[in-house]
């Protein structure tokens, strides 16, 4: 028999590290600080390419982010510190290669060290960056005496970042769930509400309401949607049982707004390129309680104006990229890197770009033979985006049978007068109208097609509508890719 030595010890038996736990608020802030920076990283990227990307309002408001509120500001308070989170980073020149790649994390997690509260030590970047935090804040007292200044307020130069007084709240009611009267009724309980002169579904409420968590937000009964954005389906005025056709129509605030107005009749194409933004699109319209939207996974500029299951489409709502001038403030755009003194230069070869893709796209719209409104709108006050674009396209426009009309005829302020029948474009003012934004109406005058659905029998109607129903206009998402790869 083995005999035990005297002085040997008995093997220690390991237990499995215990998994470490998180408080509420710690996993609150790790969240938030992951769910910033992917915002954060989406803009500065969106910006750096000169891209169109959603705005930072859109991107953090969307379903997927949990704390909205919290992200919101977190992202716009890293954007503002930037530029001096980014000299005191080189000042201190802590980042190693791996971190450098997740920058946008980076400088989240800095402004809470620098400027905001202090992170709780959960995450590998936050134990990273606070064991630098004495260099960190020597950097910025470094970076202080450099700039010959006192405060970090006298480095932001907050002053200049400063906008205008804050719009009005705007509400769009979503009439397929609500009715106008009843909503005012149920917002006018903690706010003061009043409808809107000119969209007739619009509300006004004072600047500064937050209703993003408001019940009837959560369930599509109103969205938050501003009066330009607002009057360009208006513009359009589609008709109950049309087919209407939404070009560029992520996120989908303009595509629900023209169900709301066809009663949830007829059939809208909803056309989205980005796999992400139909993404989008699909939760807007589910929210709204639309029933009569097929999303087109797919480019606008690759689909065949000639092919049949286009011809009853009556009417085009054309919102297409552009710069967002006119609304800078709201999207906060004027925080970005490329809206800095000295990028003039590189903004103008933007917007020559953009206007080329919207001349394109413009063109697409018309030739649609049997469509008989175009919409065309964008939310920058640029002439070369807005003026410029219609002016180009008239002489095709006349040839296919189209003129300019007149949306919202009592409205004031009319296009540029830089062409004859300018007068027809609808312009807001960023300064009288607390936003920027531009829309043309082209509605033909001789219909190439006098025999429509509104225009048949009721038994023929009824015919067209079952045969429809059974034909619908929706293509498996594979067969757009492939298909939209060879139009390429």
């Amino acid at each position: 028999m083995a005999r035990r030595k005297p002085n040997a010890r008995p093997k220690a038996t390991r237990h499995p590290a215990a998994k470490q736990k998180f408080t509420s608020v710690e996993r609150s802030s790790l969240y938030a600080s992951r769910e910033a920076a992917k915002v954060l990283g989406t803009v500065l990227r969106g910006d750096a390419e000169r891209r169109a990307v959603a705005s930072i309002k859109s991107l953090v408001f969307s379903p997927s982010v949990r704390n909205k509120r919290g992200t919101f500001a977190l992202v716009c308070e890293t954007l503002k510190h930037l530029p001096v989170i980014k000299e005191v980073l080189e000042i201190a020149n802590v980042l190693n290669s791996k971190w450098k790649r997740q920058e946008p994390l980076v400088y989240i997690i800095c402004y809470d060290i620098l400027f905001g509260k202090e992170p709780p030590l959960i995450g590998d970047a936050e134990k990273f960056l606070m064991r630098r935090k004495d260099a960190l804040v020597s950097s910025l007292a470094t970076l202080l005496v450099r700039k010959k200044v006192e405060t970090v307020d006298e480095l932001l130069g907050l002053s200049q970042l400063n906008g205008p007084l804050k719009p009005s709240r705007y509400v769009r009611v979503n009439t397929l769930k609500m009715d106008v009267d009843a909503a005012v009724q149920e917002l006018g309980k903690f706010y003061k509400v009043q409808k809107d002169e000119t969209v007739p579904d619009l509300l006004v409420m004072p600047p500064g309401s937050d209703l993003h968590a408001h019940h009837l937000v959560k369930n599509g009964r109103i969205f938050l949607q501003g009066k330009g954005s607002s009057m360009v389906a208006a513009a359009l005025q589609p008709e109950p049982g049309w087919q209407v056709l939404d070009a560029c129509a992520a996120p989908g605030n303009k595509t629900i707004n023209l169900a709301a107005l066809m009663k949830g009749q007829g059939k809208i194409i909803a056309c989205e390129l980005n796999e992400e933004r139909v993404k989008r699109l699909e939760q807007t319209i589910k929210l709204s309680g639309a029933t009569n939207v097929e999303v087109f996974h797919g480019d606008f500029l690759g689909l065949n104006p000639k092919d049949p299951s286009f011809a009853k489409v009556r009417a085009i709502l054309l919102d297409p990229s552009c710069s967002g001038s006119g609304t800078i403030t709201d999207r906060l755009d004027h925080l970005l890197p490329s809206h800095s003194a000295d990028n003039k230069s590189y903004d103008s070869i933007r917007l020559h770009k953009l206007a080329v893709f919207q001349k394109k796209a413009l063109t697409h719209a018309l030739s649609f033979p049997h469509v008989e409104r175009v919409v065309y709108s964008t939310c920058s006050i640029h002439q070369i985006e807005n003026e410029d674009v219609v002016s180009s396209v008239l002489p095709l426009a006349s040839s296919l049978g189209f003129e300019l009309a007149t949306p919202f005829p009592q409205w004031q302020r009319r296009g540029l007068p830089v062409f004859a029948g300018s007068e027809h474009l609808l312009r807001m003012d960023p300064d009288e109208d607390k936003e920027g934004f531009f829309i043309a109406l082209f509605t033909r005058t001789n219909k190439l097609d006098e025999l429509n659905s509104s225009e048949l029998p009721e038994r023929q109607c009824g015919r067209r509508r079952r045969r429809q129903c059974s034909h619908p206009f929706l293509w498996p998402k594979v067969f757009f890719r492939a298909w939209n790869g060879r139009m390429r």
